[in-house]
């Protein structure tokens, strides 16, 4: 399933889990890799539909140019991709900062793109959503001495409290490049991921969502993202301010938080509406 493509002046890795048309093409989250959408493709989102899962520019086995990280830049790639793969028109889908992505591609090249899958990413997110996310940008560029104590510091990050699903170390295990003397580090770069997010700041989100003219389906868990107590990363009431802001936008609550969503109880509920949404 792995495969690279050269889009925009760079080499871009995928997954290409096969099944039937239109094809759908799923972009990670800020940090994240393509093994992200395993729980969607273990729940059977694949074979129903054929899903291309991209490792955007600087994350996972993709190239990692010094610059371009703007959300210009990203849907460039995003653009050469479906160009390369002669593929005029997909179903588009993203988690978190793919998700944005996913809105920003419509509002802008809405030829390309039939309907939209957004996952727990809203034109306005919690407040606090970068200091939420400040245990997963931490692991960026550190040096950890094995692979077993790489994964044994994911399972105490606080937005996995009493949770693990043992399909989640695909997703570390792709996440990290194992040196010859058995350290890890990310694959992720910060510079690259710190470029990235001051690249969605830029944007003025809410006054994209009008030009928005596919069906979009917001898929939100607005469980704590970590120990009881602590918020989560969109509220409900931030999600449905989105949906309510495109002209046909629809909402599906799933168990769990903005990552473990995606895994287990709450991929099979997103596969089933997913399916339901694209007609498959």
């Amino acid at each position: 399933m792995d495969k690279y493509v050269t889009a925009n002046g760079i080499r871009l890795h995928y997954l290409d889990h096969p099944g039937s048309e239109p094809p759908l093409v799923l972009m990670p989250g800020l940090t994240a890799n393509a093994h992200s959408f395993d729980g969607l493709i273990a729940a059977g989102l694949s074979p129903a539909m054929r899903v291309l899962a991209l490792d955007l520019r600087g994350r996972g086995l993709s190239d990692k140019p010094a610059g371009g990280y703007r959300m210009a830049d990203h849907a460039a790639d995003i653009i050469g991709f479906l160009d390369a793969l002669e593929l005029p028109r997909v179903v588009l889908g993203g988690h978190s900062f793919g998700g944005l992505l996913t809105i920003y591609l419509a509002a802008h090249h809405p030829e390309r793109f039939s309907k939209l899958v957004v996952i727990d990413a809203a034109a306005r997110m919690h407040p606090d959503t970068m200091e939420l996310i400040k245990p997963s940008v931490a692991r960026l560029g550190r040096e950890i001495p094995s692979w077993e104590a790489y994964l044994e510091t994911m399972k105490q990050l606080p937005f996995f409290h009493q949770w693990w699903e043992p399909l989640i170390e695909n997703y570390f295990r792709a996440d990290v490049e194992i040196r010859d003397d058995g350290t890890v580090i990310s694959r992720a770069r910060p510079e690259a991921i710190l470029q990235a997010a001051a690249g969605t700041m830029a944007e003025d989100w809410l006054a994209l969502l009008p030009r928005i003219s596919q069906p979009l389906l917001l898929l939100n868990a607005p469980g704590p993202f970590g120990p009881p107590g602590t918020p989560p990363v969109l509220p409900k009431k931030l999600a449905l301010e989105t949906v309510n802001a495109v002209p046909d936008g629809h909402y599906v609550e799933v168990p769990g938080n903005h990552l473990t969503m995606l895994f287990g109880e709450g991929a099979a509920r997103m596969t089933a509406a997913i399916r339901n949404f694209v007609g498959r």
